[in-house]
């Protein structure tokens, strides 16, 4: 799998504004040489389910269709995630993140709120 750019509440972040920040889902990148293993780095976002939401996902279901309202969500609290994540590995030196894994999970009475979370190593490569 290739790295990839992370799209930050409606707006794609460029390699400028996260300062050369490349991460991936793979142990390592073909041509790059990983010189430090700083650590293990993550982030979390959680999102509550709203009642319009939850009407207007019911309806989708019933007649089979997507929930744009809850994708959208998921969407948001993937990026705050996978931006938190960015944020620690950078405060700690690092140029990338290697190994990411996302993790969903619902959490609170019912399933009532779905929890995001990032994590990965940072490392220094050059």
């Amino acid at each position: 799998m290739s790295p990839f750019f992370v799209p930050v509440l409606g707006q794609t972040l460029s390699l400028l504004d996260i300062n050369c920040m490349l991460i991936t889902t793979t142990p390592n990148v073909e041509g790059k040489r990983i010189t430090n293993y700083i650590g293990l780095v993550n982030g979390e976002a959680i999102i509550g389910a709203n009642l319009v939401k939850d009407f207007f996902a019911g309806i989708s279901d019933v007649v089979g269709g997507r929930s744009g309202a809850y994708e959208q969500g998921l969407r948001e609290a993937k990026s705050i995630a996978l931006k938190d994540m960015m944020d620690q590995a950078q405060r700690l030196g690092a140029n990338a993140i290697i190994g990411v894994d996302l993790d969903f999970q619902t959490i609170g009475t019912n399933g009532s709120m779905l929890m995001v979370s990032a994590n990965g190593t940072a490392v220094v490569m050059e």
